[in-house]
């Protein structure tokens, strides 16, 4: 991820602070990725707090309101449990579990759940996408002022176990229909972009597997990345 912004001409910034106004304003873009409260880093069960205090989730709600960009990435179950207080400050309202299709990979085209807007037809034809994939992910819901980005059918579940992973007769479970996995908005002076997968924007080795970027049906999520983050900077408009 910070590689291929860096090649963009970026410059990127790991903080493990927590947020303030001070240390926002030094930057134009704050990244946001499967932030987890402290209880859940090594016990993915239910209850899954907030990882961000209340004072937190104002200031970075504020910070946005007045001109900065967000993008919000939280990942399936306990990610979004973790997120939903900041995410819902934006009008958004996550679904702690996993957003599971009923056969084949998670691919997106044009005519198949991938939106046509601004952050997908980049700036010119080179910048264009026309796929792209994640890899399980959440679904959560978005408000009027947002614009969805990558949405599921009915073809989807959404399952929320007690722990993670651990499915059975009794999970909660809705479905997948008219729920995004991502969305953007304007929100006051600011923007944001929200995603309910986190592994589309890496690039993983599973054993001898390719995950995220380095997968050859994922060959656009990089380019995609790109203008994701053009549009917060405002290149895309």
């Amino acid at each position: 991820f910070a590689r291929v912004l860096e090649r963009d001409g970026y410059k990127v910034n790991a903080s493990t602070q927590g947020f303030t106004s001070e240390q926002l304003a030094k930057g134009k873009i704050l990244v946001i990725a499967n932030a987890l409260h402290i209880s859940n880093t090594e016990k993915w069960s239910l209850p899954t707090p907030s990882a961000f205090t209340d004072a937190e989730i104002e200031i970075v709600h504020n910070w946005v309101k007045n001109g900065g960009s967000l993008f919000l990435i939280a990942d399936h179950m306990p990610f979004p449990g973790a997120a939903e207080k900041l995410a819902s400050s934006f009008g958004v309202k996550m679904h702690n579990g996993f957003a599971i299709k009923k056969g084949g990979k998670d691919i997106f085209s044009s005519n198949n759940g991938l939106i046509t807007n601004v952050i997908t037809e980049g700036r010119n034809e080179k910048e264009k996408i026309t796929s792209l994939q994640t890899f399980t992910g959440q679904a959560f819901e978005i408000p009027e002022i947002a614009q969805p980005l990558v949405m599921l059918n009915s073809s989807y579940q959404v399952k929320m176990p007690q722990t993670a992973w651990e499915f059975t007769k009794t999970t909660t479970t809705i479905s997948g229909d008219k729920l995004a996995q991502g969305a953007y908005m304007k929100y006051g002076k600011g923007r944001v972009v929200i995603f309910g997968e986190a592994a589309m924007f890496t690039a993983q080795l599973q054993g001898k597997n390719k995950v995220g970027m380095n997968s050859k049906s994922a060959s656009q999520n990089a380019q995609f990345l790109l203008n994701v983050i053009h549009w917060l900077d405002g290149i895309l408009d």
